[in-house]
């Protein structure tokens, strides 16, 4: 064994590095946001207790929105389990992203499923950036560090804060929580690497507001597909254009 390579940090240390990462402006605004959920737990009649078990069973706040708002409307456990199962398939391109870039041979295949539950917009979006800059052999001991700490500082922060938020006005609840919202959007366009990415971006944020006023009930959905199949298709034909120009020449 070679001395830089006995020199080199274990996985604690990376461990160790990845729960650093919870000190970043992303993490802590996701955390800010989850205050934001306490507050509409605690209005949807959810105990203290439920709100923590929710946060870390589901993990991932607009999955967590669409289960409470089901539950508030009424829904049966049935629709509540549809609704949050197809607002959860979005995580599945960044499951398959992500994971061969923390896999090695030595790695087993129970630790990656249990990782891939802690995968939702804000570690694919700190993974996706630092990633590369760890060696590979401690790619899972640094995520597992940061998910772990992000989850569990959450469920927490939900279960300190429950009581709390309700001497909140509504008007600061519901700003709390809107920072989401708005950190997935800028997260989203700085975090994308190809233009396909970025032009499907722009499409869904202009044909989602028209698409609420003609069919507000699929407009998430049809901006989402019809975007996407749009941005596929222009930029196919960019690239194929552009190989015929570099043929020609």
């Amino acid at each position: 064994m070679s001395a830089e390579r006995r020199n080199e940090p274990g996985n604690l240390k990376w461990f160790l590095t990845g729960m650093r990462g919870v000190l970043s402006l992303p993490a802590l605004i996701l955390m800010t946001s989850y205050v934001g959920f306490a507050a509409f737990a605690l209005q949807a009649g959810l105990t203290r207790a439920e709100s923590v078990i929710m946060t870390l069973g589901v993990w991932a706040l607009p999955s967590q929105m669409i289960l409470v708002g089901s539950m508030i409307g009424g829904a049966n456990i049935v629709a509540s389990f549809l609704a949050v199962t197809l607002s959860a398939i979005r995580m599945m391109p960044m499951v398959a992203s992500i994971v061969p870039e923390m896999r090695t041979q030595k790695t087993p295949v129970w630790l990656l499923l249990f990782l891939s539950h802690f995968i939702a917009i804000t570690s694919w979006v700190f993974a996706s950036t630092h990633l590369s800059d760890v060696p590979r052999q401690h790619r899972v001991a640094f995520f597992a560090g940061f998910g772990l700490t992000l989850t569990c500082g959450n469920a927490a922060i939900v279960g300190i804060s429950y009581g709390i938020v309700s001497q909140f006005p509504p008007v600061v609840a519901g700003a709390l929580f809107m920072l989401t919202p708005v950190y997935f959007i800028s997260s989203i366009w700085a975090s994308s690497r190809q233009f396909v990415v970025k032009l499907a971006f722009i499409i869904g944020i202009a044909a989602g507001p028209l698409l609420a006023l003609v069919a507000p009930q699929f407009d998430v959905l049809i901006a989402g597909l019809g975007g996407g199949t749009v941005a596929y298709l222009i930029d196919r034909y960019r690239r194929q254009r552009r190989r015929a120009v570099e043929e020609a020449a």
